[in-house]
């Protein structure tokens, strides 16, 4: 028995059209491509290392604010 939340779609000649599958399954792949293309570039490559290496942050509303979006 196959407990995969991944369902396949075929057409009528049994080829594998299409599929469905639950929607976080859906946003970490969508996720993980996008971290691939951003590690594509040296510049974003950097970027994210020091997002990561980041302990501190500021509050939404106070970046919001020194944008002058609020």
């Amino acid at each position: 028995m196959n407990d995969s939340p991944v369902q396949y779609i075929s057409d009528e000649q049994g080829e594998v059209t299409s599929v469905i599958l639950p929607i976080q399954l859906w946003q970490d792949i969508l996720s993980e491509l996008e971290t691939q293309h951003l590690m594509k570039s040296d510049i974003m490559w950097q970027r994210l290392l020091e997002a990561k290496r980041r302990t501190q942050g500021i509050a939404c509303d106070a970046a919001l604010d020194q944008l002058g979006l609020e």
